[in-house]
């Protein structure tokens, strides 16, 4: 049965590490991650958990030891924030493409420059094709059950991929909600003990880990990375529904909102889902068809589906909480728009850029947003394609 309490998603992703006691957590501290080690050091002292605990001098320091420990067949876990991810930059790739199951506590924070510790998506999708899996939390039970998934999905043997658990920095980090919590004992057989297929430890062959690939090979190895990625599809699914038979809640690759007869929408990320439903339910009361499709798994990224979810709307409106810097859109919207290109009939879509370092956005600001698709839908005119939302200017916003 599960157990109600309060927590801070950090102390929800930290309780979940102390259920699965890993292996190995490589610590180093950043804001707004830094809760996680530090409640995870209470434990260690606690004698709550087993985990070697290794305090390191930087965020690149952190993800080379989970490299070496996972190298050698051991469960390893770390967490980090902003320009701490972007530190371990050149060890995401070295990780991924080691295929070394790491499971990544990612405490979404802008990325620098300038620097601002406030929340958007800049940090996570900046690491967006390192060959990591990404999935993303709306609030604190989500962040918790995510984590609890993540493993069974990282350390499949199709899969064998680092993954990321994201959460929104502050919003949901240091917010405290009320969560359920399920027992030490149930959440150790649902993840169950990691036992590596090939590790440096225990053997009595050679292995070699990371090393020089050479023209014949390498790009062998990257279709492999690529295959598990597609692989990963199945695996998320298959964990989800074993995890909703087991404590009830379940997950998919994102979640439907009022979705059965919408004519405009939203497609976004995160905590911003709890304000654009409030929205939703504020214009179903006035007639108006509103949905909204949250993403839950980035990577892989769920075109066929994401497309089949859209395919009866009229317009729609993708929220990047990130700038690409692309010139023409963020990320989630360029992959969005590819997912509906080969529909018959493809939505009229708008990227809108909103929320970037913390910039707030309230119901009010996401009822704009709708009230646009529905004049795009009037006018048949779709207008910009990519929008600022919520900025300052002395020039006349679209929205």
């Amino acid at each position: 049965m599960s157990i109600r309490e309060r927590l801070s998603g950090n102390e929800a992703i930290a309780t979940a590490m102390r259920q699965i006691d890993p292996d190995v957590f490589a610590a180093f501290p950043i804001t707004p991650s830094t809760e996680i080690p530090q409640y995870f050091a209470q434990y260690v002292a606690d004698g709550k958990v087993g985990t070697e605990y290794v305090t390191v001098e930087s965020e690149h320091s952190s993800m080379s030891t989970c490299i070496g420990a996972a190298a050698a067949g051991a469960r390893a876990v770390t967490a980090t924030s902003s320009a701490g991810l972007a530190f371990m930059y050149e060890v995401l790739y070295v990780a991924a493409s080691s295929r070394l199951p790491i499971t990544l506590a990612c405490v979404n924070r802008t990325l620098t420059g300038p620097i601002n510790i406030n929340n958007d998506h800049s940090d996570s999708m900046g690491a967006r094709d390192a060959g990591w899996l990404q999935i993303y939390a709306e609030n604190n039970q989500e962040a918790y059950d995510n984590y609890l998934q993540a493993m069974r999905i990282s350390e499949h043997p199709s899969v064998r991929l680092p993954i990321m658990i994201c959460q929104d920095g502050f919003i949901t980090s240091h917010a405290v909600e009320n969560i359920l919590l399920e027992s030490d004992e149930d959440v150790k057989k649902f993840v169950g003990e990691y036992r590596p297929e090939h590790a440096l430890v225990g053997r009595d062959h050679p292995l070699a880990v990371g090393p020089y690939d050479s023209c014949p090979f390498c790009m062998e190895h990257k279709v492999m990375q690529a295959e598990a990625m597609k692989n990963a599809k199945k695996v998320i699914l298959d964990v989800a529904a074993d995890f909703e038979r087991t404590f009830g809640r379940k997950y998919g690759f994102f979640e439907e909102y009022r979705m059965e007869d919408a004519e405009v929408a939203l497609v976004l990320i995160g905590s911003t889902a709890g304000t654009a439903k409030a929205c939703v339910e504020k214009l179903r009361a006035q007639g108006v068809k509103a949905g909204l499709v949250k993403i839950r798994v980035f990577r892989p990224f769920p075109m066929e589906e994401l497309a089949q979810a859209l395919k009866n709307v009229k317009a729609v409106a993708v929220m990047d909480k990130s700038e690409g810097y692309s010139g023409c859109g963020g990320p989630l919207f360029a992959e969005t728009r590819s997912a509906c290109y080969d529909l018959p009939n493809p939505p009229k879509m708008i990227d809108v850029v909103y929320g970037l370092a913390g910039r707030d956005c309230a119901v009010e600001d996401i009822e704009k947003v709708y009230r646009h698709l529905l004049k795009i839908v009037e006018t048949g005119e779709t207008g910009p394609r990519y929008i600022h939302f919520g900025q300052r200017s002395n020039q006349e916003e679209v929205l």
